[in-house]
């Protein structure tokens, strides 16, 4: 399959399709990163509110990478398309929209379950045709892995904790795996990049995804009910109203005046 060595290699519906995936990644990571940057002075233990405030900072910065990636291709810069779009405009799965309300276990739960997926697409990409895509994958996947370190030590932890501990966990993962399976939200983008050799299929992704989890709610003595079935929308504009009060206070300040140069 051939390889694309630049952006520009790139024709018209494969680049459509590539900004398509582009900005399910970026959005999905500028708005986890925004709740897990809500924990910073709130974490149970100190431990937790740094690890929390680097994860959400490294989860920042994999946003503006694919933003900036996204500019290259013909988008707004960075600033403007965060602060500047409309609900409908954005792509993020409901999973990383939903507020946590500050419950711990609804948080840790969360971001497991958004790092795996993360890891395997940033591992597919890195495998993939588009050579810039490919190598900011790879650059990127080296900072998701101690994301996961995170989240397969305390997701046993938890679950096999205290009574309370568990239940806590159990609820958490009753409540969010239909929304994690949302991230695998098919888009009229899939089977061309597919083709591509850009990345997998969402379905194929998923099916990595279920596999890799299972293994650690087996561990944590967590169980999926089998009537879970997936919450989309997201990918197509459609949002819980927990993501647009996040965008009306993170685009604030920005919107008090667009032209102002910071």
């Amino acid at each position: 399959m051939a390889t694309m060595e630049t952006l520009q290699d790139l024709d018209a519906p494969l680049k459509s399709a590539v900004i398509d995936l582009l900005y399910r990644l970026a959005d999905d990571a500028i708005i986890i990163g925004h709740r897990g940057s809500e924990w910073t002075g709130f974490a149970p233990i100190l431990e937790e509110d740094i690890a929390f405030s680097s994860m959400a900072q490294d989860d920042m910065g994999h946003a503006h990478a694919f933003y900036q990636m996204l500019h290259e291709l013909g988008e707004p810069d960075p600033d403007t398309n965060v602060f500047g779009r409309k609900l409908d405009q954005w792509k993020c799965a409901s999973l990383v929209s939903l507020s946590s309300e500050r419950d711990w276990a609804m948080s840790l739960v969360r971001k497991y379950f958004y790092d795996v997926a993360e890891s395997l697409r940033l591992d597919s990409l890195a495998k993939g045709t588009l050579i810039p895509l490919a190598q900011l994958a790879r650059k990127l996947s080296s900072e998701k892995k101690y994301h996961l370190m995170h989240g397969h030590m305390w997701m046993p932890r938890l679950g096999k904790g205290t009574s309370e501990s568990h239940q806590l966990m159990q609820h958490a993962v009753d409540t969010l795996y239909p929304h994690a399976l949302g991230m695998f939200e098919s888009t009229d983008a899939d089977s061309l990049l597919d083709q591509a050799g850009v990345c997998p299929q969402e379905n194929d992704l998923q099916q990595r995804w279920v596999a890799e989890v299972d293994k650690i709610l087996s561990e944590a003595t967590l169980k999926v009910s089998v009537q879970s079935s997936p919450v989309y929308g997201g990918r197509v504009g459609e949002h819980p109203d927990d993501l647009a009060t996040l965008l009306e206070n993170m685009q604030l300040v920005y919107n008090l005046d667009p032209s102002a140069k910071w």
